[in-house]
This record gives C-alpha cells, sequence and structure tokens, in this order.
C-alpha cells in the first residue's frame, strides 16, 4: 500500500441525514378539553400565536371564586390593620389575618394563570410538523398536542471514523470547514456548513462517531426534516500528518534488536527496512509518528518471511473496509525459507487461490 499523509487524505464522501436545528413537542400546562385547533400540519406559526384553546369554562368559575375569597381576605386585613393599630386585637391575630390575604392573593394569581394557560402557543417562529391530537378530546397537562419545528435553519448529521472525528473538532476550533452538503435534488450544487458538535461516544455497532453541522436552508429547494444528503470531506484540510500515516498492523513487525520495522518497497521492488516509531493502536490499524514519509509503499503482508534486498511484486489488493481502486498489497515472488514451510504452504495455496 502506498502511505498517505496530511496532503494525501483526499476526498471522502458520508451518507448524512436532515434535522431542524430547533424542534419541541408543545403541550398545555393545564388538563382539559380541547375547544379549537387553529393551525394544521405544515403552517407556519410565529412566536406567541395561539395554536390551540381549551375549554376554558372551570377556570373562568375558579377565577371569579379565587376572586371572591381574595376580595374578602382583603377587607379583612385592611381591617386588621386598624384593630392593632388601636389595641383591640393581638399581634397572632393579626398575623393570621395577613397569611389569609397573602394566601388569598397567591391563589388568585394561580387561577389567572390556570386560565391563561388554557391558550396553547407556539414557543418559537417555525412549521407545525405534525398535529398529535384531535379537537374535542381531553389532554392532560403536559400531553403533546403538535410537534413543531423550525427549519430556517437545519442540522446535517452524519457518522465518521475514530481517525477523522478529533481532526474536525481541531479544525473547527480554528473556524475551518472543509466540509460540503449536496442533496439527491441538486448533486452537483455543494453548500458549505458551520461545525456544532460531535460526539464523544462511538457508536457500539460500527464504532464511529455523530458528528453535526448547521446549514441554512437553501433557498428553492425543498430541504425538510427526515431527508437525506451526501457530505463531502477534503481529508487533506482534515488529517494532521501524524493522524494521516496509519498502517494496517499485518504491515510492522521486529528486527533482531526487536525494534518496529515497516518493510519500504523502492523503485525496482526492492525491499528495506525501516525502523518507525508506534503510536496509537486505532481498531486494525497503527499509528506511525516517525519513520515513514507520505507517498512511500510499504508491505502488508508477509512480512515477516522478507530480507533486505528481496524483491517482490504487486498485486490488486482486495479491500475490507474503505476500497481505494489504487491501493496494492504486496506479494513475495520468492519462496519463504526452510524453517517455515508449512506457512509457506498455506500461502503458496493463497496465492494460487487469487
Amino acid at each position: 500500500m502506498v502511505v498517505e499523509g496530511g496532503t494525501g487524505g483526499g476526498i471522502r464522501h458520508f451518507p448524512a441525514r436532515i434535522d431542524s436545528l430547533q424542534k419541541a413537542e408543545v403541550s398545555f400546562r393545564v388538563p382539559g378539553k380541547i375547544k379549537e385547533i387553529l393551525v394544521r400540519e405544515g403552517d407556519k406559526v410565529h412566536k406567541g400565536q395561539v395554536l390551540a384553546r381549551l375549554d376554558d369554562t372551570d377556570y373562568r368559575i375558579a377565577l371569579k371564586d379565587r376572586q371572591a375569597a381574595f376580595d374578602r381576605a382583603r377587607k379583612e386585613y385592611e381591617r386588621g390593620k386598624e384593630l392593632i393599630r388601636k389595641g383591640y386585637i393581638s399581634r397572632t391575630d393579626y398575623d393570621k389575618l395577613e397569611a389569609a390575604y397573602k394566601r388569598a392573593r397567591a391563589r388568585l394569581e394561580a387561577a389567572r394563570q390556570d386560565l391563561a394557560y388554557t391558550e396553547l402557543k407556539a414557543p418559537f417562529d417555525g412549521t407545525v410538523a405534525e398535529r398529535l391530537v384531535e379537537q374535542y378530546e381531553q389532554v392532560q397537562a403536559k400531553e403533546p398536542v403538535f410537534a413543531l419545528s423550525d427549519t430556517s435553519s437545519l442540522k446535517v448529521i452524519f457518522d465518521v471514523p475514530e481517525r477523522i472525528v478529533q481532526s474536525i473538532r481541531h479544525n473547527a476550533g480554528r473556524g475551518e470547514a472543509p466540509v460540503e452538503v449536496s442533496f439527491e435534488s441538486l448533486p452537483d450544487q455543494k453548500f458549505p456548513v458551520q461545525f456544532l458538535e460531535a460526539s464523544t461516544r462511538a457508536d457500539p455497532q460500527t464504532q464511529t462517531f455523530q458528528i453535526t453541522y448547521t446549514m441554512p436552508r437553501p433557498k428553492g429547494l425543498n430541504v425538510l426534516p427526515g431527508m437525506t444528503a451526501s457530505v463531502t470531506v477534503d481529508l487533506s484540510k482534515v488529517l494532521t500528518r501524524k493522524q494521516a500515516i496509519q498502517v494496517p498492523l499485518t504491515a510492522v513487525t521486529a528486527n533482531a534488536r526487536l525494534k518496529p520495522i515497516v518493510w519500504v518497497v523502492d523503485e525496482q521492488h526492492l525491499v528495506h527496512a525501516r525502523e518507525v516509531t508506534l503510536g496509537e493502536l486505532r481498531g486494525a490499524e497503527i499509528e506511525i509518528t516517525r519513520g515513514l514519509e507520505p507517498g512511500m509503499r510499504i508491505v502488508t503482508a508477509g512480512t515477516p518471511y522478507l530480507a533486505e534486498g528481496m524483491k517482490v511484486a504487486l498485486l490488486p489488493e482486495v479491500e475490507q473496509a474503505e476500497p481505494r481502486p489504487d491501493d496494492l498489497r504486496l506479494i513475495l515472488l520468492t519462496r519463504c525459507p526452510d524453517p517455515a514451510p508449512r506457512q509457506c504452504a498455506e500461502q503458496d495455496a493463497e496465492q494460487q487461490g487469487r
């Protein structure tokens, strides 16, 4: 294979999904029977706009009762002020009148709030994505009634392998965004995006990390939450040189001094041992922090049987994870040394099977 460096990352495409930047399920704060539904799915709404109303008959009656109780408590409290000033009642009796007045005032305010809560208002500008109840239906407090979404800005969500996620976060901190998005209806038009967040926990099934970017809703293009998109990442602007140089574990072996080496192939297809410094282990690959340069061709199979100056041949490699048509595997032309006849037979059989 050919070692890739910081400027040789190339272009990668990732499938993405679209979501609204802001969304919420809205509900009444009090229970009741729905009297009016004032919007339909797909309607655009403004912050503070009334979406639905409950039957407020019981709440108006409760408000009148609380108002009457408050008026009585206030009169008794005002009378108590005169009586305690003249010394006709004790301080304890006066404190009771004051406490009753404050309780009545709080209950009146709560009744006013409950009546106001029989109207459901939009918390932000957006679109009615879904209606979750029917008119005249009895609903409980905090039971979702509508799903709202703000589609003026969109989230672009996609998953990347671990060797890319940290670099994307680093580039975002520097204000760089080597990421563009395109849609199936306009595949040749790419839109810039802005970094929002990156997950720090890998998906247990795919071992990938979720990345989220944001973008304004494209003019003249009906992009809705739930639609798919394609994200283009320029790896040459994402990966640092150190992070970009990663090789399969099978490419690394040890020399007589037990130092890690990688076999490098020259233009005559002759191999030469090169000591390397190992970095972080990343799945089936390992990072090389020193000893290799971008563009070098290395051996990824049969490394224990190589010797300095041995000639090898190039055969197309069968990719396992990320296909690249220009990738090559180096296969020995010579037979294995005598100490490993069994391994040689297995290796010969494998080569013949190809």
